[in-house]
């Protein structure tokens, strides 16, 4: 599929979803409020914790001793105070799933994610701002290719690592909804694994430890966790966009991270979680995928340019903050 397409379809959809969002909540909540109701901090956030486990014995249909444990905490705290606007959230995850027993249990890590972003803007017209933004993403532990032979390390703490800062301008037409557009974009890209950075991992040139890129960036989320009617008000919901596109090099192949978080609470102590990620990155090289016996899937002879998709579905403890 032409990645332009992908792109648009993606802003397409988001956008939609975005407004209508905002027209029957944001508007309608907003026209009902003072000024100074508006004011000062909003906090707020979700924890969750997931397990799921399997034991057999003398099980002769088969399958595998099996214990996944998902977590995954997320918050959040904005402050509006006069014409100036803070918004800052931090979001982490980490999961894993040991099978097998004996000496053929193996662990093995299936989710790990460190997401922090502060930005801040000063009122220029309405509900348009003049904005900084600063945003900070990497991983807890070491990830690895359990299909090669022996396992090989892909991954590690700030391998990769990204620090992105932004000027641009804000639209906040209400407390959930954001629409960041900034034309003077620097992102850097860290591989301090000398393992990684010594065969140019994550798109960083040979035996660097970082990468530099000038460009553009569109910055679109809409976050709420206080919706008022009887059927949503147990759900907290977040959706978030990120478009990048490097100036000097290729700047058609636009970077693309979509992330969506949806919490749902069942009674005071379970909820059900859902977490989707959509990544594409030009510069990143996706090994290929195999099927169930083992063999590569007919998609290529190399490891190519694609779209990455992490879904994660649990239901267990969680708290609404």
């Amino acid at each position: 599929m032409n990645r332009k397409t992908i792109a648009l379809t993606i802003v397409s959809l988001f956008v939609a979803t975005a407004v209508s969002a905002q027209v029957t909540e944001g508007e309608k909540n907003l026209r009902t409020q003072t000024a100074d109701t508006t004011q000062g901090w909003k906090k707020g956030g979700l924890f969750s914790v997931n397990l799921a486990q399997t034991s057999l014995t003398n099980w002769v249909a088969g399958g595998q001793n099996s214990v996944a444990l998902n977590g995954i905490f997320s918050v959040f705290a904005n402050l509006k105070k006069g014409k100036s606007v803070w918004d800052n959230s931090l979001d982490l995850g980490y999961g894993i799933l040991s099978q097998g027993k004996g000496d053929n249990k193996e662990t093995r890590k299936t989710d790990d994610k460190i997401d922090f972003v502060s930005k801040y803007g000063r009122q220029a017209y309405k509900n348009l701002y003049y904005a900084a933004l600063l945003n900070f993403k990497t991983q807890m532990t070491k990830g690895w290719n359990y299909d090669s032979d022996p396992k090989t390390k892909i991954s590690n703490i700030l391998a990769p690592g990204y620090l992105l800062a932004a000027l641009g301008l804000d639209y906040k037409p209400n407390p959930y909804f954001s629409a960041f557009i900034a034309p003077f974009t620097s992102k850097l890209t860290f591989v301090t694994d000398d393992d990684l950075n010594s065969v140019g991992a994550f798109g960083v040139s040979l035996n660097k430890s970082s990468r530099s890129e000038i460009g553009g960036y569109i910055r679109t989320i809409y976050s709420k966790n206080d919706f008022k009617g009887e059927f949503m008000k147990n759900i907290s919901f977040t959706t978030k966009l990120d478009l990048f596109s490097n100036y000097s090099e290729n700047p058609q192949n636009i970077d693309v991270n979509w992330e969506t978080l949806i919490g749902m609470k069942v009674n005071k102590y379970i909820s059900v979680s859902f977490n989707t990620v959509l990544l594409y990155d030009d510069n990143i090289l996706v090994p290929l995928d195999r099927n169930d016996d083992g063999d590569m899937d007919d998609i290529g002879d190399l490891p190519g340019k694609r779209i990455q998709f992490k879904e994660i579905f649990g239901v267990g403890f969680s708290y609404k903050f």
